[in-house]
């Protein structure tokens, strides 16, 4: 039987993880190690400088006591797996808002996909777009288990679609499945971002400083590389998500940009 193992960055008693381990659970065998608590935007980070303990909860369903979703899965592949055995798929989410653009790079539940792939696993970053993130424990995610489900049935049928160090990153609209227009295979957008903060002061007096939401605001990106003499010309995520399609985006680790080292060459010798 496929093994799949599961996490995210919400908790691990978040709804979008309960919903992901629901679609999936007939496919494949499922095995959870979640954050004890919410690790949103904690990016890829590994925890070297305290120890981590695994906390049973049920069969093959573990939270990690002060985790990130890089470290649930980190030790998941070193603990619960045996000598040579790895699960065919590492699935992260479903994340209780949406990440796209240079979100990515901040996201918990991408940094899960992230560690997969590193780790020599096929990998999926699921998201689901929400209004109002405060309403996820009542929302019934039928169009994300509805998109992941098929997604792990086509690769189990035939293969992963994309190469070594790479993984998908799935964001789905705030839809009922009957008025989702499909998917799209979409590029990274450019998001454009603030740099909000609050200043508050506790009863004590003293001052602290609360981080603020961004509102999701993107513009058309215009330095997008020629792939075999060709520009890209399709949708970002946000403009897919936006008319109400789903949206894959191919995501590779290497983050070189090859387009400038000639250019660099040439500024470093003068």
């Amino acid at each position: 039987m496929k093994r799949i193992l599961l996490t995210n960055d919400d908790g691990y008693e978040s709804s979008g993880l309960l919903a992901l381990k629901d679609a999936l659970s007939d496919l494949a065998q499922i095995t959870i190690v979640a954050p004890s608590s919410e690790k949103s935007a904690c990016g890829h980070g590994l925890s070297i400088t305290k120890p981590l303990r695994f906390v049973r909860l049920d069969d093959d369903f573990y939270k990690l006591d002060d985790g990130t979703p890089s470290d649930c899965v980190y030790l998941a592949l070193n603990t619960l797996y045996g000598s040579g055995v790895k699960p065919d798929l590492v699935i992260s989410g479903i994340n209780i808002g949406s990440n796209m653009g240079e979100d990515i790079t901040y996201s918990g539940t991408a940094a899960g996909a992230m560690e997969g792939c590193l780790q020599g696993i096929d990998s999926i970053a699921i998201s689901q777009m929400l209004r109002d993130k405060n309403l996820g424990s009542d929302f019934d995610f039928a169009l994300a288990k509805e998109t992941i489900r098929k997604l792990v049935q086509r690769i189990f049928a035939r293969s992963f679609p994309l190469g070594a160090r790479k993984f998908l990153n799935v964001n789905i609209p705030q839809i009922a499945p009957k008025q989702c227009k499909g998917t799209k295979i979409t590029q990274m957008g450019y998001r454009i971002y603030g740099n909000s903060a609050q200043l508050h002061r506790n009863p004590r007096g003293q001052e602290y400083h609360w981080l603020g939401l961004q509102p999701l605001v993107w513009e058309e990106r215009k330095d997008i590389p020629k792939v075999n003499d060709t520009r890209f010309c399709g949708l970002s995520d946000f403009d897919a998500t936006k008319e109400g399609y789903i949206s894959i985006t191919p995501i590779k680790l290497d983050l070189t940009s090859y387009e400038d080292v000639d250019s660099l060459q040439q500024w470093a010798q003068e």
